[in-house]
């Protein structure tokens, strides 16, 4: 079966691929709300240190199994060590349980999409638009399946023909969409009617460090923030890197990917901030970037709503740009799955993307019917008050992904030893320039940062 393995053409395959996954809503939409709230360049510095040790651990590791074995996440682990392979199934819950409302929020977008396009802008500026959307019982359904279906079509037609293919074309757009967007932001004025304040402003609070007034606690809060937020940023933890590995041909640069991967990513969300924040303080002031999770639904209409004509433009443009990170990132939560069945059962990849595709719209539909018909609320351990969404992400990204990435460190750090990683990184040759910084982290820096998250998610201790 090896043989007959699919594989990217190329390294430029594989990173535009990867940094499709890796650029998604946790980019777009979670990284700038982060920022927003973490005292702004105080988040960005430490999110950068953690990306350059914590998440090049982690990437480097996933890709170098993936590659190592050729199987997905569900098989990979069992056959670098046949004692492990329940780490294999953890890691393949995860993009299993992230699929199906990971398609609901790229219908939101999806959705949002289609208001600006046909000019109902205005309209999603009010203030009960989006609760009234998502708490209808048909609407958001009939998105969410016209987004699955999206998704399924790429995945079902193949690593080349599709995964690829797609990413070859959206990628490049994207950034030039995201680049384009940061541009205009950071020109906004908003006249005496938004007390003069200007783009620039807002930039200067997203990149200047604010320490003013945090204590210890407060800065561990960023801390666990930005290194949750890496799991978002780089899709590590949830079989997609490792899936993605096993298609990176054994003759390519492997370590040159990782960085190529490092960069796009740390780069795109960036911008991802210098798109919102700006605008969100020129328009909404100071206290609009308190605007949290909603930032993306709530308060951006809004800002287009203030901008005129220009708002529709500049509102169809943002939304579409989303819904492009979106498809990416889907596609590769999907083929993690997908690779995993066709590995453990030997079914076609077809086969495979239409089961998987009949139980995500399953799953997705009870997750939609969440918020209307079976709402409910439950307290998490964390102290969030959840619905069937919020609960279907807390397992996953809150319990199981730190699950997955402490077992992958103890795996490569204590059983097989970092060398597994490290050989197979540079057995072209390469250098490992960080290689000293990769064995500490592998081995003792990231296991206990990742464990100190856990026991934040479990609710065991609150900073």
């Amino acid at each position: 079966m090896e043989q007959k393995r699919n594989s990217f053409s190329g390294s430029i395959g594989f990173v535009l691929a990867a940094a499709g996954s890796a650029v998604g809503l946790g980019n777009i939409w979670r990284f700038p709300y982060l920022a927003a709230k973490d005292g702004g360049g105080l988040f960005l510095v430490v999110y950068l240190v953690l990306a350059l040790t914590f998440g090049f651990t982690l990437l480097v590791t996933e890709v170098s199994i993936g590659r190592k074995t050729k199987q997905s996440c569900l098989t990979a682990y069992g056959k670098l060590k046949p004692q492990w392979g329940f780490l294999g199934t953890i890691a393949s819950i995860v993009p299993f349980l992230i699929m199906p409302y990971y398609c609901i929020i790229g219908g939101w977008v999806l959705k949002y999409c289609v208001t600006f396009i046909t000019g109902q802008g205005l309209a999603a500026a009010g203030d009960g638009y989006f609760t009234g959307f998502i708490t209808s019982p048909v609407e958001p359904i009939i998105y969410d399946v016209i987004f699955l279906l999206l998704t399924c079509i790429v995945v079902f037609r193949g690593v080349n023909k599709g995964i690829e293919s797609l990413s070859k074309i959206l990628m490049p757009v994207l950034l030039i969409l995201v680049i384009g967007i940061s541009i205009y932001s950071l020109t906004i004025n908003g006249g005496e009617e938004n007390a003069n304040r200007t783009g620039m402003q807002g930039f200067m609070m997203y990149v200047i460090p604010n320490i003013d007034g945090m204590g210890f606690k407060d800065i561990m809060v960023v801390v666990m923030d930005a290194m949750g937020q890496l799991f978002y940023s780089i899709s590590v933890a949830m079989g997609i890197m490792v899936t993605y590995g096993s298609y990176f041909k054994d003759k390519d640069n492997l370590m040159k990917s990782v960085n190529q991967i490092e960069i796009f990513d740390t780069v795109v969300a960036f911008l991802a901030g210098v798109m919102i924040i700006p605008a969100v303080f020129v328009f909404l002031g100071p206290e609009g970037m308190d605007a949290g999770p909603g930032l993306m639904f709530v308060a951006m209409p809004k800002i287009f709503a203030q901008m005129g004509v220009a708002g529709r433009i500049f509102g169809i443009v943002f939304f579409v740009m989303v819904l492009f990170a979106a498809l990416t990132s889907s596609v590769s939560i999907l083929e993690a799955v997908v690779s995993g069945l066709i590995d453990k059962t030997g079914v076609s990849r077809k086969k495979a993307t239409v089961m998987e595709g009949v139980i995500a719209l399953a799953i997705g539909v009870v997750i939609c019917l969440g918020y209307n018909l079976l709402y409910f609320e439950f307290p998490l351990p964390n102290g969030a008050t959840a619905q069937i969404l919020d609960i279907v992400d807390y397992v996953s990204n809150n319990i199981l992904m730190p699950v997955v990435a402490i077992g992958t460190c103890i795996l490569i750090g204590w059983v097989c030893k970092p060398k597994t990683v490290i050989e197979e990184a540079t057995k072209n040759g390469e250098k490992f320039y960080r290689k000293g910084l990769y064995v500490a982290m592998v081995k003792y820096i990231a296991p206990v940062l990742l464990f100190v998250l856990l026991l934040g998610s479990l609710g065991v201790f609150n900073f």
